[in-house]
């Protein structure tokens, strides 16, 4: 399968740099990068418990839990960078996160066309709270005061449904909205860019395909093993698995530091 809107050794480069991206979370965990943000001892006590999970599967899930809050970086990485790649577009190193350009103009139902479209980009439709949405929805309204031949967009990867609709935000107790300050999923944003409707689809349907390809190439890809389960099931052979966990968050403390 080829895609129109991207070539295949583009595809190919751009996937390999987000892989590169992953960087050191590759590396395999012990205790001191376990802990370098210090764990809650508490809470892992209770998770173990509550779902009736073994310490072993415990460690594991909370591993895989700091890795994947690292690793979204790396897959927003992938969402903006690709459109380096897509004619009409540029990923500026700051200010926008992609800008698109289109000879002739780009045409909306709703609101006319325009030469110009700036792009917020999140991951998902939720990680903005009240603040933070205000002041892109501002940073907008100023991008539309300087140029009135544009239109602003926030884009959703996860968003909550297919939409390119205007998006309503309350400032200072007052519901906003502009015709030209849009809420778009990233599939209507890659049917404007791309000119074909099912273009974001195309992508998810060769990325399993192309993503094992890049991968089989390197050929210092490893995965990663942990030995953080058993760094402390040695520091408990004297004690309790517990007592080598909760020196992870406390051995300062009271009690604890004896």
């Amino acid at each position: 399968m080829q895609l129109n809107f991207i070539s295949n050794e583009n595809l190919k480069k751009h996937i390999a740099e987000t892989i590169e991206q992953y960087g050191e979370r590759l590396q395999p965990y012990d205790i001191k990068k376990f802990n370098s943000n210090i764990v809650d001892p508490i809470k892992l006590l209770f998770d173990k418990n509550v779902y009736g999970s073994s310490w072993e599967e415990i460690i594991k899930s909370e591993i895989f839990r700091q890795r994947d809050k690292s690793n979204n970086n790396s897959i927003g990485y992938f969402h903006q960078k690709i459109f380096q790649y897509i004619e009409g577009c540029t990923v500026p190193k700051s200010g926008w996160d992609v800008i698109f350009k289109k000879s002739g103009g780009i045409e909306f139902e709703d609101c006319g066309a325009v030469s110009t479209v700036y792009v917020e980009m999140k991951n998902k439709h939720n990680t903005m709270n009240s603040a933070a949405s205000a002041k892109t929805y501002m940073k907008m309204q100023g991008q539309l005061l300087r140029d009135d031949d544009c239109a602003c967009m926030l884009v959703e990867v996860i968003a909550q449904k297919s939409q390119n609709v205007p998006w309503t935000v309350s400032l200072d107790g007052q519901r906003q909205k502009h015709r030209r300050i849009r809420r778009v999923s990233i599939d209507e944003f890659y049917k404007l860019v791309t000119g074909e409707e099912t273009a974001f689809y195309q992508l998810c349907m060769i990325l399993p395909k192309i993503i094992a390809e890049v991968i089989s190439d390197f050929e210092n890809l490893t995965v990663p093993k942990d030995i953080v389960f058993s760094e402390l099931s040695r520091q408990a052979s004297a004690n309790s698995f517990e007592l080598a966990l909760y020196m992870l968050g406390f051995k300062t403390y009271l009690g604890f530091s004896k």
